[in-house]
C-alpha cells in the first residue's frame, strides 16, 4: 500500500520536536548521527586538503620612520599576511595593504603534507621572492608573481550564488600561525560598509584575525568566494565580523592587473537615485520603489544608447533593481567596453538599451595612457610623472595651481614613505622650491646627498599635504603597460 506522504511527514516533524512517537529504533539515532557528523568532518578535511597548499604566507619589508635619541633614522619594519595562489604559474592575490611600502616581498610556499606513520608537523614551507605586479587601492587587492610552474591553485567560484548561512571556510595566517582554518557561515552576502560605496564584502562569522588578510574564503565545494579583507572589533581580535571581498570582483581587478598592470574604472555616464513612494507621487511615476535616472552626463554611453532623465531602469542585464546602490554595484564589476544590458520604464513603454561603459572621468590610472617611452622616468622618487599641461588638467579635478608634475603610475622600485604618492597626486615643491614640469623635478633632485628625505608639497584630492619620501637611486622598472605610447 502506498504510504501518504502529508502523514510522513508530520511524524518526522513530530519526532524533530521530541515526539515520543519514533521514527526508527532508538539505538540508531546516535550511530545515524556520528555517520553525519563524519561524513562532514571528512568533507571539511578534503576541503583543507586541497585548498591549504594553495594559500601562502606572505612576508613584506621597508623601513618606516623612528626617533632615536632625538634623531630620525629609518628602521626596518616587517609584516606578514596571506595570500592565494590563483593560477598554476604563480599568480598571487592578496590585500593591497598586506603590500604596502615594502621593499621586498617573500611568500611562504607550504611543504608536503605528512605521510600517514610520519610525524604530524609537516615539513618547513619554502620562501620564494615575489615581484608586485599592481596593486587597486579601491578594493585593496594586489597581484603578486613567483617565478615557479605547476603550482597548486583555488578554482575561483561565483560570490553571487552565496546566501546568508552557506557554509564558509576561512584560510590564512592568523597572529602568524601559517595553514589556520575556520569554519562559519555567510552573516550576508552583500554589505556595504558605507551607505554609497560602490565596493560590497560579504560578512562572515568564520574567525579571521590580524594575519588572515589576503587569504582565502572558499565554499563548501572548495572553491574561492572571497578574499579576506578586514574585521571589525572593539578588542582588536576577532569578534564574529569578518569581511572578504567577493571572488567577482576578484576576478575583474586580477584579469585586468596581470594584464596590464592597473585597473581601468567604468562608467555610463547616468546617475540615478532610489524612488521614495513620495517621490513616485511627486513625479507621477508607475511605481513607488526602483532607481530613477536623475541624470544623463551629456556625450556619455547612456546619451548615446538613448537613456532618459525620468527613465525608470527596472533590470541590469536581467537582474531586478529595488535601488540605486544595487545600480551602482551592477556597474562596478564592468570592465571598460563592456555593455550592460538596462531594461527601462519610461512611461508606459519599456525599452532594452545597451550603453557601452566607458573609463570613469575621475580614475587618475588615465594619466598612465598619457605615458611615451621612458621619457617620465623620476627614478628617485619611484615615479613616472607628466607636466600638468593642456592634454593632462582635464583629466583631473579643480586643482589649487596651474603649474607642477602629476604622478601618473609607480615603479617597482618606489622609494619607501608612510604616505605613498599615489596616481593623480600633483607636485608643487621640493625640499620647498618650486617645480613646474618634469625637467625641473629631475634637476631639483639631482645632486641631492643619498639617504636623506625629500619633503614633497603634493596636493591630492583637492587638499594640500607634505609627503617625506626616501630617495633611491636604483633604475625604475615600469609596471607592465606604463612605459607604451597611447
Amino acid at each position: 500500500m502506498p504510504r501518504n506522504p502529508s502523514r510522513w511527514g508530520a511524524v518526522v516533524l513530530l519526532t524533530l520536536l521530541g515526539s515520543a512517537t519514533p521514527v526508527a529504533p532508538q539505538a540508531s539515532r546516535p550511530e545515524a548521527a556520528a555517520r553525519d557528523l563524519t561524513g562532514l568532518s571528512d568533507a571539511l578535511s578534503g576541503i583543507a586538503a586541497r585548498v591549504g597548499p594553495a594559500v601562502v604566507e606572505i612576508s613584506a619589508s621597508g623601513f618606516t620612520p623612528s626617533s632615536s635619541a632625538g634623531a630620525a633614522v629609518l628602521t626596518l619594519q616587517r609584516g606578514t599576511g596571506s595570500g592565494v595562489l590563483v593560477t598554476a604559474d604563480g599568480y598571487i592575490v592578496t590585500n593591497a595593504h598586506v603590500v604596502e611600502g615594502a621593499r621586498s616581498i617573500q611568500v611562504l610556499l607550504r611543504g608536503q603534507e605528512a605521510a600517514p606513520g610520519r610525524s604530524i608537523l609537516p615539513p618547513p614551507g619554502q620562501p620564494v621572492g615575489a615581484i608586485l605586479v599592481g596593486t587597486d587601492g579601491e578594493t585593496d587587492l594586489a597581484v603578486l608573481r613567483i617565478d615557479r610552474q605547476s603550482l597548486p591553485f583555488v578554482e575561483m567560484g561565483d560570490s553571487e550564488m552565496l546566501r546568508a548561512g552557506d557554509l564558509v571556510l576561512a584560510f590564512g595566517s592568523p597572529m602568524g600561525l601559517d595553514q589556520s582554518v575556520t569554519l562559519g557561515v555567510v552573516s550576508a552576502p552583500a554589505r556595504q560598509l558605507t551607505p554609497e560605496a560602490p565596493m560590497i564584502y560579504i560578512q562572515t562569522d568564520a574567525s579571521i584575525n590580524p594575519g588572515n588578510s589576503g587569504g582565502a574564503l572558499v565554499d563548501a565545494r572548495g572553491r574561492l568566494v572571497g578574499i579576506n579583507t578586514l574585521i571589525l572589533s572593539q578588542s582588536g581580535g576577532n569578534e564574529g565580523m569578518g569581511f572578504a571581498a567577493p571572488v567577482n570582483i576578484v576576478r575583474t581587478v586580477f584579469e585586468q592587473i596581470r594584464s596590464t598592470g592597473r585597473v581601468r574604472r567604468g562608467d555610463i555616464g547616468a546617475r540615478t537615485q532610489t524612488i521614495t513612494p513620495a517621490l513616485a507621487r511627486a513625479l507621477a511615476l508607475p511605481r513607488s520603489s526602483g532607481v530613477l535616472v536623475r541624470d544623463v552626463v551629456p556625450d556619455s554611453p547612456a546619451a548615446a544608447a538613448g537613456l532618459e532623465i525620468g527613465d525608470v531602469v527596472l533590470r541590469a542585464d536581467d537582474k531586478p533593481l529595488d535601488n540605486a546602490r544595487q545600480f551602482q554595484i551592477a556597474l562596478y564589476r564592468k570592465t571598460v567596453g563592456a555593455g550592460v544590458i538596462l531594461d527601462v520604464l519610461r512611461g508606459e513603454r519599456t525599452l532594452r538599451l545597451v550603453p557601452l561603459v566607458g573609463e570613469r572621468p575621475d580614475d587618475p590610472a588615465k594619466l598612465a595612457q598619457l605615458l611615451g617611452d621612458g621619457e617620465a622616468v623620476v627614478a628617485p622618487l619611484g615615479i613616472l610623472a607628466l607636466d600638468l599641461d593642456e592634454r593632462v588638467s582635464p583629466l583631473l579635478p579643480k586643482l589649487r595651481a596651474r603649474a607642477g608634475v602629476v604622478v601618473a603610475a609607480g615603479t617597482a622600485s618606489a622609494p619607501f614613505s608612510d604616505d605613498p604618492l599615489q596616481p593623480g597626486d600633483v607636485i608643487y615643491t621640493v625640499d620647498g622650491e618650486s617645480v613646474t614640469s618634469v625637467a625641473r623635478l629631475r634637476e631639483r633632485l639631482r645632486g641631492r646627498e643619498e639617504r636623506r628625505p625629500i619633503v614633497l608639497q603634493v596636493e591630492r584630492d583637492g587638499e594640500l599635504r607634505f609627503v617625506v619620501v626616501e630617495a633611491t637611486t636604483e633604475p625604475a622598472v615600469l609596471p607592465p603597460g606604463a612605459a607604451k605610447a597611447p
